[in-house]
């Protein structure tokens, strides 16, 4: 499988756009497990948020391959531009959510709630978070909550076709989500603030919608570029030596408009070719160039002499006059 970095790339930077989103979305957990952690232990702390932002990361790699791998069928079956196109509608879905020009995305959000309602008691369990391994579990979890953003990027992923594609676009998701998100951690309501301003949320809402667009054009060019090329492979390394041509007919083949002047013969094998069934009556042979044949292998030793042939054949003529005569 050939990673395509153009959609990882993609997909690191819709992370990265949505920056605004997702302080909204994980800056009240992150706050929480920096103050969880005393203000003297700074190392500590970056362990407990680095590990956190682990766990949800490794979520959504989770989350991609599961649904890179159902969307096989699809895929295959010639959906994976339609599933660009649905992408790319729901990016622009989430650029108009975070400008709050339209906030229709929070129906898709509130499908996810039937799940989180399951997880969100498991993620209460672990508080509070004292070290690494309950930070990990914590993220793995939160990686779950209700998100737009995360349904768009999972249907992008959903494109890839295959597991192992789907986990590596939502990683880079992920990775795009971390400076923001790890940045809440310690300065969460600076941050939180500066995000806030409608002059930054519109542009990074105005940049996540140009994504969308980007997305759908991608998806109708994308996939007929990727058919043509598949067409204009070439064919080195091809092994014919076990094609069967027996049962071929070539006999209504027109190949009087063929040029062979360019093709290379020198290493064909002609030892097993039957020539017995060949008609070469109809065959003009006047315009052959026989100067550059090699005739100095032949042997010529077996001819018949001329003049020999020449007294067998007159000491025949009288014998069969006579023969002629007493017949009479």
């Amino acid at each position: 499988m050939m990673i395509d970095w153009t959609f990882l790339s993609a997909a690191f930077l819709l992370g990265l756009f949505s920056s605004a989103h997702c302080v909204g979305m994980c800056g009240g957990i992150m706050g929480a497990l920096s103050m969880a952690v005393p203000a003297n232990a700074r190392a500590r702390r970056w362990v407990i948020l680095l590990s956190y932002n682990l766990g949800r990361i490794f979520s959504y790699a989770l989350m991609g391959a599961i649904v890179g791998a159902f969307s096989r069928q699809i895929t295959e079956a010639g959906g994976a531009v339609w599933l660009r196109w649905l992408a790319g509608l729901l990016l622009i879905a989430m650029g108009l959510y975070l400008a709050s020009w339209w906030r229709g995305l929070t129906y898709l959000e509130a499908g996810g709630r039937y799940l989180w309602a399951y997880l969100q008691p498991l993620g209460k369990a672990l508080m509070p978070v004292d070290n690494a391994v309950k930070a990990i579990a914590l993220g793995g979890i939160w990686g779950w909550l209700p998100c737009g953003l995360v349904y768009s990027a999972l249907v992008y992923a959903m494109a890839q076709g295959h597991s192992m594609g789907g986990g590596l676009v939502m990683l880079a998701f992920g990775l795009g989500t971390l400076p923001s998100v790890l940045a809440t951690g310690f300065v969460a309501q600076q941050l939180g603030r500066l995000l806030q301003r409608r002059q930054i949320r519109w542009s990074f809402a105005c940049l996540v919608i140009l994504f969308g667009l980007w997305t759908i054009w991608g998806g109708g060019h994308g996939s007929h570029q990727h058919h043509h090329d598949a067409h204009q492979q070439p064919e080195q390394g091809m092994d014919h030596s076990a094609m069967d041509h027996s049962g071929m007919y070539h006999s209504g083949m027109d190949h009087s408009g063929m040029d062979h002047s360019g093709m290379d013969h020198s290493g064909m094998n002609h030892s097993g070719m039957n020539y017995s069934g060949m008609d070469h009556s109809g065959m003009d042979h006047s315009g052959m160039d026989h100067s550059a044949m090699g005739h100095s292998a032949m042997h010529h030793d077996q001819v018949p002499d001329k003049d020999l042939v020449r007294e067998q054949t007159d000491a025949q003529q009288p014998h069969s006059l006579s023969s002629a005569d007493s017949s009479h």
